[in-house]
């Protein structure tokens, strides 16, 4: 590993199951070479040992590609980031498990459901979005305030979409009520983007950040305030 952003290492655990005859995955990996100097990006498969004890990472990114090889591996991740301040970035599939998550510490659901992994369930936390957004894109709105808003901006951007599930509008509520905000939306999605304010970095996203670096864009700001956020010092 290199020296980082203030003289320290930094490695990020990315924590999914590498596959790149996904785009999304391709997209990835190129937004890794792009990372600042001193930053050190690891996949971490959702079935192995690196993904069960993650004391080595400094920031974890729940990453697409559902359904993942082990689900109670991605949940346990991400009570642990919650549990003890470690950055955590979660997209598409992240957004999705780290909505379970919530769901059940915050919200008092008991045994929160995917629809996904459970597609008879009554009423999921994670549902069917209202059209399937499998490679569109939508124009996401942060709402003002909001931790994502001032990394992304207010004003609406497109955003890049590989998912056929969202958070369940009736869910809402409950999530804002325990402390989650609701940071971003978008037609068909709902919510793009939820945050909690009072963890140093604990925010996931819908919208696939990395999508655009095979094409040359620029490393995109979330993703950079990320590995700033998981910089020890």
């Amino acid at each position: 590993m290199a020296v980082g952003f203030a003289g320290t290492m930094t490695t990020l655990a990315l924590l999914g199951d590498r596959d790149l005859s996904y785009l999304t995955h391709r997209e990835l990996e190129a937004a890794v070479a792009q990372l600042p100097a001193g930053v050190d990006a690891r996949w971490a498969p959702t079935d192995s040992a690196a993904a069960r004890e993650l004391e080595w990472a400094d920031g974890i990114w729940v990453l697409p590609g559902t359904p993942y090889r082990d689900t109670d591996a991605v949940l346990r991740a991400i009570g642990r980031a919650l549990d003890d301040g470690t950055p955590l970035l979660g997209t598409c599939g992240g957004f999705q498990h780290v909505v379970l998550v919530l769901a059940e510490r915050l919200a008092g659901v008991a045994a929160p459901v995917h629809a996904e992994l459970a597609p008879d369930a009554a009423e999921p936390v994670v549902a069917p979005l209202a059209c399937s957004l499998l490679g569109e894109e939508r124009e996401v709105t942060c709402v003002p305030g909001t931790r994502l808003a001032a990394i992304c901006g207010e004003a609406p951007f497109a955003g890049f979409h590989f998912c056929g599930y969202g958070l369940a509008p009736a869910y809402e509520a409950a999530l804002e009520a325990g402390g989650a905000v609701i940071s971003a939306r978008a037609p068909d999605a709902g919510v793009e983007g939820i945050e909690l304010p009072s963890h140093p970095f604990f925010m996931a996203t819908l919208f696939q950040p990395q999508v655009g670096a095979l094409a040359g864009r620029p490393l995109h700001p979330l993703i950079g305030a990320f590995c700033a956020a998981a910089t020890p010092g």
